[in-house]
């Protein structure tokens, strides 16, 4: 709580703070008549001040909250006697610091505190309000000394706009970074416990192996652990699901977008495309229940009424209703971007003699290629990444068949299988799921730039 009021102070002060800087530059230009004389307008001075009142302060506010608790209880653990730390694994010292945090905020302990143990408690509680006052004192000298030196700085030559807006840019440039590193790191994080992985198995069993069986004998009489990390099952049944999705949601959905947007009279797109949104919203549990409970049982009593045996967990089940939930994203996107086509290309086209449907198929579509391409590949990485869906409906079993009536399993699927519960990340079968990770950033990494190309390559002869 006392965080978050000084954060509301250090606010209250920036606040202040423009309205000083304003001021003064006012002032110092000889009143509102002189303002013309200024090298920038009076909000740019006041927002100068507030920056230098505001910005350092919270840049030592993030700082100390950030190691304000590592540095206490790193005194704590110094602290306590070496007879109450002595013959302890560093897991029990964690739970023993616990303990005596606990006990000095009113928290449960795990036993009786001993007198040691409450010595040690009313030190970390003292420590506390020093570091309370301490960060008080801290954050508000550094903000009336960013208000000084700004205050001190302002002169009518003074260009406090371009200051304020070098001030900006470098803070878009740190949160344009930080996305940027945050992708970095996860690239990272996966490639590094991968070569663990790869180090225990070879990379060419698990690129090219056809049997995925993680399971890693812990005793040499286990039963059912072959430990087979043969990844094209996985990939096989994930290319075979989403090509099952895309097949019904591509058509679907553009063709959908064209009526809706070339055809549809205004009062029906009303509340058509509203309608057909709202497929988006539904959780994809929902539609795992759907598949599992109606579609799955559907197809399969279909199938026997035709001849064909039909899994009560199949490809086929699991692919059409992802295909149902992926046309909103086909639709709605194709839809905004067929719009955005220039009115003054139909009506171009018109005037040539052409018909309604030629005009679609040879000026529009042609012209919103890109973004249909773009809303596409949008629905593939979705229909990729799905999990609910095809765990309800396709399964877990890792079959290599092509055969969309057999039950199959994806990557993502198996990532979730191996990270479920409590994991030793020293092992392969759990080094095995960011291996899966990696395989298919690069998958989805090379067909986004396949995909690119071929829209670069048809702007180009469009233009």
């Amino acid at each position: 709580m006392s965080q978050f009021l000084l954060l509301a102070v250090v606010l209250a002060a920036m606040a202040f703070a423009f309205q000083v800087g304003r001021n003064r530059a006012i002032r110092t230009a000889g009143g509102p008549t002189g303002i013309k004389d200024l090298h920038s307008l009076p909000a740019y001075y006041g927002w100068y001040v507030a920056i230098w009142a505001g910005l350092p302060a919270l840049l030592v506010l993030l700082a100390w909250v950030g190691l304000e608790e590592r540095i206490i209880t790193l005194l704590l653990v110094q602290g306590l006697p070496p007879s109450l730390t002595e013959g302890l694994s560093d897991g029990r010292v964690g739970l023993l610091v616990n303990d005596i945090k606990n006990l000095a905020t009113g928290g449960i302990t795990s036993g009786d505190p001993t007198p040691a143990v409450q010595a040690a408690a009313e030190r970390y509680r003292r420590w506390l309000g020093i570091a309370d006052a301490a960060r008080w004192a801290l954050v508000l000298v550094v903000v009336l000394g960013g208000l000084s030196v700004a205050w001190r700085r302002l002169s009518p030559a003074f260009r406090a706009r371009n200051r304020v807006e070098a001030t900006l840019l470098g803070i878009l440039v740190l949160f344009s970074s930080i996305a940027i590193l945050t992708t970095l790191g996860i690239v990272l994080s996966v490639l590094f416990e991968s070569v663990l992985f790869f180090q225990r198995v070879p990379w060419t069993e698990f690129l090219f192996g056809t049997q995925w069986s993680p399971q890693i004998a812990l005793r040499a009489d286990q039963v059912g652990a072959s430990g087979a990390f043969g990844a094209v099952p996985l990939f096989t049944g994930t290319l075979l699901i989403s090509a099952i999705a895309m097949l019904i949601a591509v058509p679907i959905g553009l063709l959908s977008a064209i009526y809706l947007s070339e055809y549809a009279a205004p009062r029906l797109r009303a509340w058509s495309k509203p309608t057909l949104e709202v497929l988006a919203g539904i959780p994809t549990v929902v539609y795992g229940f759907f598949a599992a409970l109606t579609v799955a049982p559907f197809m399969r009593e279909l199938g026997e009424s035709i001849g064909l045996d039909v899994a009560s967990e199949s490809a086929l089940a699991a692919g059409a209703v992802m295909g149902i939930m992926i046309i909103p994203f086909v639709s709605s996107l194709s839809d905004d971007v067929i719009n955005a086509v220039p009115q003054s290309l139909r009506d171009g086209s018109y005037a040539l003699g052409a018909t309604q449907a030629e005009t679609i198929k040879r000026v529009i579509l042609p012209a919103a290629l890109p973004g249909i391409v773009g809303g596409v590949l949008l629905a593939v990485s979705r229909a990729i990444g799905e999990t609910m869906i095809v765990v309800m409906a396709a399964g877990l079993a890792a079959n290599l068949t092509a055969n969309p009536l057999e039950s199959v399993t994806t990557v993502t699927v198996q990532i979730v299988t191996l990270l479920t519960g409590d994991q030793e990340f020293d092992s392969a079968k759990t080094l095995a799921a960011f291996a899966l990770g990696l395989t298919l950033f690069a998958v989805t990494l090379t067909l986004n730039v396949i995909a690119l190309h071929i829209v670069r390559k048809y702007r180009e002869q469009y233009e």
